[in-house]
């Protein structure tokens, strides 16, 4: 068990996928994304989403990342958020994302 403390210490946010590119230095098959936060900035991010979505269709979409986690280095690539998603039957990952378009950069709660 966490105490409510640690978890407001966890700030998750909305960002819209403003590119996505192929990941080919990864391990898994993955995508390099660049998310705008808002006043949050824009961040970068590998997210190992390719089976269950196109670099097309995850453009301009919303999603939900944690934001405050050190860079953590991938390969050559430098990750600055972890997009939050759904392991489905332990393979697919299924994007969080708001229910309706909202601001980017506002907290989930």
């Amino acid at each position: 068990m966490i105490s409510w403390n640690d978890f407001e210490k966890v700030e998750m946010r909305t960002g819209t996928i403003i590119e996505a590119q192929d990941f080919s230095e990864a391990k898994k098959p993955a995508y390099k994304l660049t998310i705008d936060f808002g006043e949050f900035g824009i961040k970068k991010s590998s997210a190992q989403v390719t089976d269950l979505y196109g670099k097309e269709e995850l453009l301009n979409r919303q999603i939900i990342a944690v934001v405050n986690f050190p860079p953590k280095q991938i390969g050559p690539f430098i990750s600055e958020c972890l997009v939050m998603g759904v392991i489905e039957g332990n393979k697919d990952v299924v994007l969080l994302q708001p229910e309706r378009e909202v601001k980017n950069g506002e907290r989930i709660a």
